[in-house]
């Protein structure tokens, strides 16, 4: 069973102005799109290739001679995750359960924001800025390359990605300025109080 490139679920040009259908043309359409080729060439004829892409992330994780299975599968989840906490329209102070839980553990929905785009800013080179759950909890994380919650013992309830391709062709250089953005104008609330619930 080939792994397949999942559809955005919104249009191209959706986030616009925020992140141009351009940017989506290439993160999407090329560099996610890449990532879901290489892992199927890698695991074809092998038994992960009847395994989910779950499975097979912690079935390879910290084996040395897995790592390109690992970095791509982990890539393939981690962009379609994150395609998912975006919406047109989104950002801005959440409700729900998930307002409660971050007032409780970073004392505010401010402080928050200002945590999170710190972890997202400050990690160097490539890598994502995430919101977890870790044994009830809430916590903001960052991980270098394809690295994950999943693999940690935490559950994903948001992330941003920080990899040059996917703010570059909009923000340049300025990857602060594309994290406030994202969580100004679009963050998915939703989504992720839907992953607070499974988590």
């Amino acid at each position: 069973m080939a792994f397949e490139l999942p559809p955005l679920p919104y249009a191209k040009d959706a986030l616009a102005p925020h992140i141009s259908a351009n940017t989506l043309e290439f993160h999407y359409g090329k560099h996610h799109q890449t990532y879901v080729t290489t892992l199927n060439n890698l695991t074809k004829d092998t038994p992960l290739a009847d395994k989910s892409l779950e499975e097979v992330i912690k079935a390879v994780a910290g084996d040395s001679g897995k790592v390109p299975v690992f970095n791509n599968a982990a890539q393939v989840w981690n962009h379609t995750f994150y395609w998912n906490c975006m919406k047109p329209g989104g950002g801005g102070k959440p409700g729900g359960k998930i307002a409660g839980k971050i007032e409780k553990a970073f004392g505010s929905y401010e402080k928050f924001a200002e945590q999170f785009k710190t972890a997202c800013t400050g990690q160097f080179g490539s890598g994502w800025g995430w919101l977890v759950a870790e044994k009830g909890e809430l916590a903001i994380t960052k991980t270098p390359n394809a690295d994950l919650p999943l693999i940690h013992g935490q559950t994903a309830l948001l992330t941003c990605d920080v990899w040059e391709h996917a703010y570059y062709l909009d923000y340049q250089n300025r990857r602060p300025d594309y994290v406030q953005t994202f969580l100004d104008h679009l963050v998915n609330w939703d989504f992720v109080e839907k992953n607070l619930a499974g988590a």
